[in-house]
C-alpha cells in the first residue's frame, strides 16, 4: 500500500512539476498566508507578556507542533475529505474496480504541492521556538513523539470525516471543524479555552494529544486544569485508539456504498 502510494504521488507532482512557475507561486502563498496566523500571534504578545499562562517562545512551540503536525496529516492524506465529490462525479467507481486501494487513490488524487508552503511555514516556526525553550534532552525525546501522534490523530479525523460522506452531502463542513478547526485550536494554549472545550477535546474527540498534553511535560508545566500527569504520555494510546476507530469508519463506508450508476 505504501508503494501505491508514493507512485501515485509522485504521478501527480511530476504532472504539477510541469508548470513550475504557478508551482513555486502556489508554495510561497501557502507559506505567506499560514504565516499571518505567526503575526497574529506577534500582535496579541505586542499588548501582553503571556497568553493564557504562557511565553511566547512556549506559544510558538505550540503553534510550530500543531501546524507540523497538520501540515503532514493534510499533505498526505487531507484529499480524502473530497470524497464526496468523486461519489457525485462517478469517479469513486472507477477507484473501486482498479487493483489498488481505494483508501490510497482518494488521498493521492492531485496530490497539491501547495501544502508543503503550510508544513514548511510551521517547520520554521518550530525550529526557531525550540531553541529558545532550551528544553532538557531528557524530555525533548517527546517532541517528534506528539508530532508523529499528532499526524495520526488528524489523518484519522480526515479519515473519519471521508467515510461519513458515504452517508452524508454536507460531511466535508462538518469534518472541517475538527481537521482545520483543530487545527487552529490546538495552535493556542487550552487555557484560553473553557473547561468544558478541554474536558470535550481530551476525552472525547482527543485533540489534547496533538500537543497539549505532551507539551506539558516538555515544557515542565503542571496541569492547569489538574488533569492526571499519566495523559502527558497517552498520545500514542489515543492516536492509535482514534485510528482503529477510523478504519472501522472507512471500511463500514466502504460496505455500505452504492454506486452512482455512472
Amino acid at each position: 500500500m505504501a508503494r501505491t502510494y508514493l507512485l501515485l504521488a509522485w504521478t501527480w507532482l511530476r504532472a504539477s512539476a510541469q508548470y513550475p512557475v504557478p508551482l513555486v507561486m502556489m508554495v510561497l502563498g501557502s507559506f505567506v498566508l499560514t504565516g499571518m496566523d505567526v503575526a497574529a500571534i506577534w500582535i496579541v504578545f505586542g499588548h501582553t507578556r503571556s497568553l493564557g499562562g504562557f511565553a511566547l517562545a512556549e506559544v510558538m512551540f505550540l503553534y510550530g507542533t500543531a501546524g507540523v503536525s497538520f501540515g503532514l496529516a493534510d499533505l498526505l492524506f487531507g484529499n480524502v475529505d473530497r470524497l464526496s465529490q468523486h461519489i457525485r462525479a462517478g469517479t469513486f467507481d472507477a477507484m473501486l474496480i482498479r487493483p489498488a486501494s481505494a483508501f490510497v487513490q482518494v488521498a493521492t488524487d492531485r496530490f497539491s504541492v501547495q501544502r508543503f508552503g503550510r508544513l514548511a511555514q510551521a517547520a520554521v516556526v518550530l525550529a526557531v521556538a525550540l531553541p529558545r525553550l532550551d528544553p532538557p534532552w531528557s524530555r525533548i525525546w517527546m517532541v517528534p513523539v506528539m508530532i508523529v501522534c499528532g499526524v495520526v490523530i488528524f489523518a484519522s479525523i480526515f479519515t473519519i470525516g471521508g467515510a461519513m460522506q458515504f452517508l452524508l452531502t454536507d460531511a466535508p463542513e462538518v469534518s472541517n471543524a475538527f481537521t482545520y478547526g483543530g487545527s487552529t485550536l490546538t495552535q493556542y494554549p487550552l487555557t484560553v479555552y473553557g473547561g468544558d472545550l478541554v474536558r470535550a477535546v481530551t476525552f472525547i474527540v482527543p485533540l489534547a494529544f496533538v500537543n497539549w498534553q505532551p507539551a506539558l511535560y516538555v515544557l515542565d508545566r503542571d496541569d492547569p486544569f489538574g488533569l492526571p500527569y499519566g495523559l502527558r504520555f497517552a498520545a500514542p494510546a489515543a492516536a492509535l485508539v482514534l485510528a482503529l476507530a477510523a478504519a472501522l469508519a472507512w471500511r463500514a463506508g466502504i460496505r455500505r456504498y452504492r454506486s452512482t450508476g455512472s
